[in-house]
């Protein structure tokens, strides 16, 4: 088999999370330019959903749809794959993308930022995955890509919460390759560095030059840099891989 007929995703359904900009965008993007068919998702905005959506039909001539749903609603989250089902009858590859970033010291986070971040980032992540192996062992095939992040693996001062939220997702990664390997159902994460999106666009000035010279390569990511190992993880490339964490972060860590 050609490496092209391994990266062409054509007659595969994939869902990405929260992926109306960013890193979920790029990936969306990706997966459409490999053939897939496309579900988009948002928690708040349907008009930007939509027009995402739509650009990515028009684009790549794929079928593309938005589900509106908050990943930390477990019955909004149930409702999205019930409709994937209907619309679709199959799904084969889920970005689990959709995440927020609050930053504190411990001493400072309130039970309120607790919450909210686990819920986005580590209680989303599992309903997601929950529905999406459900789903997927209709077929005993499947692709599930966690987005973690390197705060999830080295920890990352003011930064707590985060880090445990996202170090949760790596061991997710780990049961649920184990769980669900005897249906042909991988797992894998992908741990990003600094990458450019609207969050780190936010940093003080200060703080993005010392991130920045923290990085070998000498160079910030981009959202394209993820999004091609998530091409990686949901194409043939990998299909004897599970159970993985891959840095992509321009050796920040090493």
């Amino acid at each position: 088999m050609s490496l092209e007929d391994r990266l062409n995703l054509k007659n595969k359904v994939a869902f990405i999370t929260g992926s109306t900009r960013g890193i979920g965008l790029a990936a969306a993007r990706a997966l459409a330019r490999s053939g897939a068919s496309v579900i988009l998702n948002g928690a708040h905005n349907k008009d930007v959903l939509c027009r995402c959506a739509h650009e990515i039909q028009q684009e790549f001539g794929v079928e593309c749809i938005g589900l509106l749903a908050d990943a930390a609603d477990a019955p909004a989250v149930r409702a999205c794959y019930a409709g994937i089902f209907q619309r679709f009858g199959r799904l084969d590859i889920l970005v689990n993308n959709a995440g927020i970033r609050r930053d504190a010291s411990l001493g400072m986070a309130s039970q309120q930022m607790i919450q909210e971040v686990f819920g986005a980032n580590t209680l989303g992540s599992i309903y997601h995955l929950q529905e999406a192996s459900l789903l997927m062992s209709r077929e005993r095939s499947g692709s599930i890509i966690n987005i973690s992040s390197i705060a999830g693996r080295t920890g990352s001062e003011g930064q707590s919460v985060y880090a445990a939220s996202k170090a949760a997702l790596l061991g997710l990664t780990y049961a649920a390759a184990k769980e669900l390997a005897p249906m042909n159902i991988r797992v894998n994460a992908i741990a990003p560095g600094f990458i450019r999106t609207e969050m780190t666009a936010a940093l003080p000035e200060g703080r993005y030059a010392e991130l920045l010279t923290s990085i070998k390569m000498g160079r910030i990511g981009e959202p394209d840099d993820v999004a091609n190992a998530v091409l990686f993880f949901a194409s043939d490339l990998s299909a004897y891989i599970t159970g993985q964490v891959l840095g992509v972060d321009g050796a920040m860590l090493i």
